[in-house]
């Protein structure tokens, strides 16, 4: 990069207020729901596609500071989180994994493993387990029956963020790769997609 490329291009801005808009539609709407799934990554995932890791890492940042200036410390709390899912996803794109349905899978279930590590001691000694979303339900679950509350969120963080980035992972991967070829020129980053 030269002295006189900005560091983000306009374009660049763009897909980051877009991606955090498609963050937080998804997550309200799931939030809404009590659905046992999240959906607030799509954006992220697809920034991780189309500009990179780096990109991927601000935008997740910002949604989750927006969202939690806007609703409550506990979106807030999760940005490390959000941030370790467009590092991942950025990386995972990066290598080619988001070339074919099952490398995509794949991608997914990379990505609940990385966040895993930072969501269960972030829900487990911020939250007590409890965020107010609808996989507290089988944290509260799987503590009843007798597993220690770590254990239970963790089994808990890795069963509902397989589904939902498995899911989150194939929705952006398939609007990425609907998008007209004029577009797509704009995002060097789109070449490891295809």
């Amino acid at each position: 990069m030269n002295a006189s490329q900005p560091l983000l291009s306009s374009r660049t801005l763009v897909l980051i207020v877009v991606a955090i808009a498609i963050n937080m539609i998804g997550g309200q709407l799931c939030s809404t729901l009590k659905l046992p799934v999240f959906l607030d990554s799509i954006g992220t995932i697809i920034c991780a596609l189309l500009a990179g890791p780096w990109v991927a890492i601000l935008s997740g940042l910002l949604t989750n500071l927006l969202w939690g200036l806007l609703s409550g410390p506990v979106a807030a709390a999760f940005a490390p989180v959000s941030m370790m899912i467009g590092l991942s996803a950025g990386l995972m794109a990066r290598a080619g994994w988001f070339r074919s349905l099952p490398r995509v899978v794949v991608s997914g279930v990379v990505i609940t493993l990385a966040l895993t590590v930072i969501a269960v001691p972030i829900r487990t000694y911020l939250f007590a387990g409890t965020t107010g979303s609808g996989a507290d339900f089988f944290v509260a679950y799987l503590h009843a029956v007798g597993e220690n509350l770590i254990e239970s969120v963790a089994v808990t963080v890795i069963g509902v963020n397989l589904a939902d980035k498995v899911l989150s992972a194939l929705i952006a991967w398939l609007l990425v790769r609907r998008l007209p070829q004029r577009a797509q020129r704009n995002f060097p980053h789109m070449a490891r997609v295809r």
